[in-house]
């Protein structure tokens, strides 16, 4: 059984030799079930083996408090792959987590149960603070060093996490977390708000309305983070299928391609363009689109109503796209407390 933090064990040189320790982070969602597996590298991570799968284990929880059972047996069958791959490599520590889906459902302890039962991995359901810290040590390398301030959001199937970053200070000596200066996880994402207010047909009135729903929930981050946008050089940084996936629409990609995406800057009136391009098309068209595909059709606009609601309440120029994350969060913070970049590393 694969133990959500376990600490690295001694190995004589001839293993070491044989193979390079590897890390595991599992990110189990309300819309996706993602493994990223990596070795250390200088003063980094390579990444050696990643999985992802939709499995929509939070499907219903907008309008009920149950995980169903359909949604139960399509994730087990996606972490019996990521264990898999798990005892493939060399992985000497993990951390597999889950989030709002389970932290919300009636029956999320019995579901966890049962993973540990029926596929041996040992997941843990961490609370929004964590979840919100990880994000950002993921992705909060792609921050702008001369921006004074950043909101970082992480635009997540049942959840999204945001919060105020302030500009480097003293050549950049604090971490991540340390730097955080309000954050929030708004109880919405692409999935629930989907549910409530229907995917298949979005019109212009029925995006308003999720924009303003998003709007609402987010009045009181914007209270605590207001002079955000005030600090010079300010921008946003996503990190999210909807935020890729906009990214990827913007570049008029004929197949996702993660180099291009990760660290793309967006203007204002580019990812506009992109909404207004979403909302005058249908389901299957949608679908039809190679960085969105049949399984996301029904969620895209949702996400993109949360984006809108971020994009109003912290006006910027600018939005920087992340391809990472969390999982990179989990890498990068197990890495750090084994110190394998030596005591000059910082995240």
């Amino acid at each position: 059984m694969v133990e959500p933090v376990r600490r690295p064990v001694p190995a004589s040189r001839s293993s070491l030799k044989r193979a390079t320790p590897a890390y595991a982070a599992l990110d189990l969602g309300t819309n996706n079930c993602r493994l990223l597996i990596a070795e250390p590298s200088y003063h980094e991570f390579r990444v050696v083996d990643a999985f992802s799968r939709i499995v929509r284990l939070g499907e219903g929880l907008g309008i009920g408090d149950r995980l169903n059972e359909d949604a139960i047996e399509r994730t087990l069958s996606a972490l019996r792959v990521c264990k898999a791959k798990i005892e493939n490599r060399n992985v000497i520590r993990a951390r597999l987590i889950a989030t709002e889906a389970c932290r919300l459902a009636a029956n999320g302890p019995a579901f966890i149960e049962r993973v540990r039962d029926e596929v041996g991995l040992a997941i843990e359901v961490v609370d929004r603070e964590t979840e919100a810290t990880l994000a950002v040590m993921g992705c909060s390398s792609l921050a702008h060093p001369k921006a004074g301030s950043v909101i970082i959001f992480d635009i997540g199937g049942g959840s999204t996490e945001i919060a105020w970053l302030d500009g480097q200070t003293g050549g950049g000596e604090l971490s991540p977390s340390e730097r955080i200066r309000a954050w929030d996880s708004l109880p919405v994402g692409v999935v629930t708000l989907a549910e409530r207010h229907g995917g298949t047909k979005v019109t212009p009135e029925v995006f308003e309305d999720m924009v303003d729903e998003v709007s609402g929930r987010l009045l009181p981050f914007g209270l605590k983070a207001g002079a955000a946008a005030a600090a010079p050089n300010f921008h946003l940084l996503g990190t999210s299928g909807t935020v890729t996936t906009v990214g990827g629409i913007h570049l008029g990609l004929e197949r996702y391609d993660r180099r291009r995406v990760d660290g793309l800057w967006m203007k204002d009136h580019e990812i506009t363009a992109v909404f207004d391009r979403l909302l005058r098309t249908n389901l299957d068209q949608r679908a039809d689109n190679p960085c969105i595909g049949r399984d996301r059709a029904d969620l895209v606009l949702a996400g993109c109503a949360i984006l809108e609601a971020i994009r109003r309440a912290f006006p910027a120029s600018y939005l920087r796209i992340a391809d990472r994350g969390l999982r990179e969060g989990i890498l990068i913070t197990m890495m750090r407390e084994d110190k394998v970049w030596g005591r000059r590393a910082r995240a």
